[in-house]
């Protein structure tokens, strides 16, 4: 099986390790310094009409639209798989538990993947399973000890938990269980499907030469144009080609399928859904700036403060709001706004006011304007709720104690929400 090779990439993993360690001492945390700011109305379109349940669609384009030209980039429209893969079962999984299915696409002539899907099911299923799906940091090998899980051969950015030289070892097993409770998901019914996010797009400044980009340049295209896709693209890309999978596997319930994203795969998650709206539920953990959080506020951290750290996260085209946010056409509770009338959980952390708390919140509450006229209930509030008590209805939020990171509580909060979704 081939193996990636990388030049130069010692120098772009010290870079990517002092870029994600800064969080400017300039940033914003004081709500009294926030401005004033306007929020653009996601039912006025661009021409000045007020959008009804009957034009919502086309108004639903026009938003996608916005957000593909001005932030995210433009996603390919021209139809790619990732081809016919390689699956590998083992019953009897996590003590007995589940079904593990490994599923490895090899994307023959690029220095793309290979691409390792990791599928585990209650062994107890008789049917079809809703699934959760999210993407991870670490590897497959990672979210849990199964010696039977491949240890993965993709280039990391840094060397730690068990990583050496950016190649995973041995040691690096499990290293990132915390944030992956098998047992819970399992034993309340679900799968859980993830896959490396490095092997769609290796998030370093430089990477999309061994991204996904680059099964859609143009001959002579040496990367990707000021309005096509940056990183998170890419990551939402790779969401759906995965859901595409999924949707081949009889065991697996194609039509309840939770995306879910921590961080910045919390933005590929909202992203994702927004243009792919076979995603049933979606669910948004601490993702911040470009994620949930209202970028006019100029809280935490900001727009300026994001392009200079990760440039190859979104569009050329974002760059020109740095320090200009009321400049922005579109905010992001129109993101959110996007994803209704389906199921929409979005959390946040207490001591994460990098990512926004009440900016992620009041996202949710300007949203819920497209939900009542899609005729469901929203979120249902405006008053921020107290730490560590979940509130809404279609629309979910709660703002947790600790600091950024997937908890068990926070599962805990996804699943019975899927749960009063899909099974009353």
């Amino acid at each position: 099986m081939r193996t990636r090779v990388f030049l130069g990439f010692g120098l772009a993993a010290l870079v990517i390790a002092s870029l994600y360690a800064q969080k400017p001492s300039e940033a914003n945390y004081d709500e009294s310094k926030v401005p004033p700011y306007t929020l653009p109305d996601p039912l006025v379109t661009a021409g000045g009409a007020r959008v009804t349940a009957a034009t919502w669609r086309t108004r639903r384009s026009e938003l996608l639209d916005v957000f593909a030209r001005e932030m995210y980039g433009r996603t390919p429209t021209t139809s790619k798989t990732l081809g016919t893969p390689a699956v590998n079962d083992a019953a009897g999984a996590l003590g007995g538990l589940a079904v593990r299915r490994q599923v490895t696409f090899t994307l023959a002539g690029t220095t793309v993947g290979p691409i390792r899907v990791l599928i585990y099911r209650p062994a107890a299923a008789t049917g079809p399973v809703p699934v959760f799906l999210s993407l991870n940091f670490q590897g497959n090998h990672a979210i849990n000890a199964d010696p039977g899980i491949d240890l993965s051969t993709s280039w990391f950015p840094s060397d730690d938990q068990g990583v050496v030289d950016h190649r995973a070892t041995e040691r690096s097993r499990g290293a990132d269980r915390s944030r992956w409770p098998l047992e819970m998901i399992l034993s309340k019914g679900y799968a859980l499907a993830t896959a490396y996010y490095g092997d769609f797009d290796p998030d370093h400044v430089g990477g999309f030469e061994h991204g996904v980009q680059t099964l859609f340049y143009r001959p002579g295209q040496q990367g990707p144009g000021p309005d096509e896709w940056g990183a998170i693209g890419g990551w939402a890309w790779g969401l759906s080609r995965i859901l595409d999978y999924i949707a081949t596997d009889s065991s697996l319930d194609a039509h309840h399928v939770a995306v879910l994203g921590h961080s910045r795969l919390g933005k590929a998650a909202l992203w994702a859904a927004a243009q792919d709206e076979r995603f049933a539920l979606v669910i948004s953990n601490e993702s911040g700036c470009g994620g949930a959080a209202l970028s006019k506020r100029i809280y935490g951290e900001t727009v300026k403060a994001i392009n200079d750290q990760f440039p190859h996260w979104f569009s050329g085209t974002f760059k020109k709001y740095n320090g200009h946010e009321a400049d922005l056409p579109i905010d992001q509770h129109e993101l959110l706004a996007l994803i209704a009338p389906r199921p929409l959980y979005v959390a946040s952390a207490q001591g994460d006011q990098w990512a926004d708390p009440k900016g992620e919140f009041l996202s949710a509450v300007h949203a819920d304007p497209v939900y009542t006229l899609l005729g469901v209930q929203g979120l249902g509030t405006t008053e921020m709720p107290p730490v560590d008590h979940p509130v809404g209805h279609r629309v979910r939020y709660h703002v947790r104690t600790g600091e950024h990171d997937v908890l068990p509580y926070d599962w805990e909060q996804y699943l019975a929400f899927a749960d009063s979704q899909w099974k009353h």
